[in-house]
C-alpha cells in the first residue's frame, strides 16, 4: 500500500525542483539580457564590473551568431531520430 504522505512529499520535491530550475533559468536570462543589451544603453558607469560589461563586444554578438548553429543542430537531431526510427 502506498503511503499518501510519502507520495505528496515526492510530488512536492519535484515541484520545488521544477520551480527552482525555472527561477534559475529566468535569472540567467535576465542577467544575459542586461549584459548583452541593456548595459549598452546606460550611461558610462564608474563601477569597474559594469564598465567592463558595457565595453564588452563579444557577448552581444554571441547569441545571435549561435542561432544558425542551433538550427543545424536541431535539423541533425531530427534527421538522426528519423534514421534511428526507420532503421
Amino acid at each position: 500500500m502506498v503511503n499518501v504522505s510519502t507520495t505528496s512529499k515526492a510530488v512536492d520535491s519535484k515541484a520545488f525542483g521544477g520551480y527552482f530550475f525555472l527561477l534559475l533559468g529566468s535569472i540567467s536570462f535576465l542577467l544575459f539580457l542586461f549584459s548583452a543589451i541593456l548595459s549598452k544603453l546606460l550611461p558610462p558607469s564608474s563601477n569597474q564590473i559594469i564598465s567592463a560589461i558595457q565595453n564588452d563586444r563579444y557577448y552581444c554578438f554571441l547569441v545571435p551568431l549561435t542561432l544558425p548553429v542551433l538550427v543545424v543542430a536541431v535539423y541533425f537531431h531530427w534527421l538522426s531520430m528519423k534514421l534511428f526510427k526507420h532503421a
